[in-house]
């Protein structure tokens, strides 16, 4: 009997599989660090090798924790950092070089080059995105101009591109199945969310080979089978879904209007918008927020670089905090933080400034500010930059949000989660599982095969844990974000 979903959560800080049961509860869950390099300032890379073997071992640990029998996992869905790029071989399935992470900012100037070329808006209209290193398509032409050989071997079709979803669906099939879903491919900047295919223009503007392209499939959809040596059977492989757009899923988000908020390593504010494409006039980006049975449903989004990155710059760089639980204690230990602001731009500012040249700055430090101050700073930086993201998509959409969901590790911060409330002026809700970017690929593949038969269905399982209401008046939220709006223009265009 079918008992369970697996899920692999192929993130950007670790690899992680969570099992979860017919109730949408996790039954057992396996997690390991992921292999980070930063070459030079700017670069942001990992190992693909080490993103498969990981994330393939989590997932026989979370069997064996339980003693769960492999014939009883229904399927397998799959969630990822979106942008990360890699470039393999189609023959020997070897990577040519590492993964370039979706932080990395070493395309700048050719993103600025695009600029010049009056290339932002053709761009902007085909694939909702804005010109930024972010995105897969200039990370792509990084690799096969700068790895020897590489453009050549592209060029006779020997390489294969994708994103991490596509890496490990192949690789699980042992290269039988090359796929990407609608979510991914519409964060690569070569794909036209109208008329939903890569796009031919695009890419003859990156000089990038078609043949190097994953077939585009549904979210929710049986792809195959991985292979009984990886994980003791074959079992099907059912979902593919960018990693928030999944918790966006996960969150019971399925009706217009609703929204969400990811705190993971990054922070992530996506709004469903239905099968309407919202062309943001406030430095947002129209994106796919899932493919099933063919229809599509577009999500706004706001993107945030660093959240829980800065909580492990404050243990592991400054070492300030022993660990990350002790930030949420650290920060009420101080009523304010005493006019200093912290800017996480260490890979410079995503939505809704989109500066990749600014970086990190602490603004306003005192001989009074001690480290209490710099880490409560540290939380509310998060705060202020989802506040920023949520003003800008109340501006595009011309009414107020009403509610906004919040899953990842940093939504288990109370004071965080209760600043943010203030900040936006809006309750704050986080369900009792605030693993929902794994939750919502469980979701899709439970959907793909059957082991779940609606949405109605899917929503009973959902509980919220936590309600979170704004305290403080209209007079102290305007001069708190007033005075972050000043501190942040200290950190813009510094690397420039």
């Amino acid at each position: 009997m079918k008992k369970y979903i697996m899920s692999f959560d192929a993130g950007t800080t670790s690899a992680r599989t969570i099992i979860f049961d017919k109730k949408g509860n996790p039954v057992s869950s396996a997690q390991k660090e992921l292999l980070k390099f930063f070459p030079k300032p700017g670069y942001v890379e990992q190992d693909p090798e080490d993103l498969w073997s990981k994330q393939l071992g989590t997932a026989v640990e979370a069997m064996s924790k339980v003693n769960i029998d492999p014939t009883e996992i229904a399927a397998i869905g799959i969630t990822n950092q979106r942008e990360t790029t890699i470039v393999w071989n189609k023959k020997t399935k070897e990577p040519i070089y590492n993964a370039i992470v979706w932080q990395c900012k070493r395309t700048a100037p050719y993103c600025e080059e695009l600029r010049k070329r009056g290339l932002e808006e053709k761009i902007k209209e085909k694939t909702g995105l804005v010109i930024d290193p972010y995105f897969s398509a200039t990370k792509i032409k990084w690799i096969l101009d700068n790895v020897e050989g590489a453009r050549e071997m592209a060029e006779r079709g020997e390489l294969l591109f994708g994103t991490v979803e596509t890496y490990i669906i192949y690789n699980l099939t042992d290269g039988k199945i090359n796929i990407t879903d609608y979510t991914n491919a519409s964060r690569t900047m070569l794909f036209n969310i109208h008329t939903l295919d890569w796009d031919d223009e695009l890419l003859e503007i990156f000089d990038i080979p078609k043949s190097m392209l994953p077939e585009i499939r549904n979210s929710s959809e049986v792809y195959g089978k991985s292979k009984s040596k990886y994980l003791g059977c074959e079992i099907e492989i059912a979902a593919a879904i960018g990693d928030q757009q999944s918790s966006l899923f996960g969150t019971g988000s399925f009706e217009k209007s609703m929204a969400k908020s990811t705190f993971g390593t990054g922070a992530f504010l996506l709004m469903n918008t239905g099968d309407e494409i919202v062309d943001s006039k406030s430095g947002l980006v129209s994106t796919i927020a899932w493919a099933i049975d063919g229809k599509i449903t577009y999500a706004l989004e706001g993107s945030i670089f660093e959240a829980g990155s800065c909580i492990n710059f404050l243990r592991d760089n400054l070492r300030i905090i022993d660990q990350a639980d002790d930030s949420e204690y650290m920060a009420t230990k101080v009523d304010d933080t005493n006019d200093c602001y912290f800017i996480p731009a260490f890979t410079g500012l995503g939505a809704p400034y989109w500066d990749q040249n600014a970086r990190g700055t602490i603004v306003g430090i005192s001989g009074s500010v001690n480290k209490y101050h710099i880490v409560r700073a540290t939380l509310e930086s998060i705060c202020y930059l989802s506040t920023d993201v949520i003003e800008a998509m109340e501006k595009d959409l011309g009414f107020k949000i009403k509610s906004l969901k919040v899953d990842g590790g940093m939504s288990k911060n109370d004071f965080c989660m209760g600043f943010l409330a203030d900040m936006i002026d809006t309750k704050v809700l986080r369900p009792k599982i605030v693993e929902l970017t794994a939750q919502g690929a469980c979701y899709m593949a439970g959907l793909a095969v059957g082991f779940w038969d609606s949405f109605e269905e899917i929503k009973e399982n959902m509980q919220i844990d936590k309600e979170f209401l704004p305290k403080i008046t209209e007079e102290e939220r305007k001069k708190k974000l007033d005075r972050w709006h000043e501190a942040v223009k200290y950190s813009m265009h510094w690397a420039k």
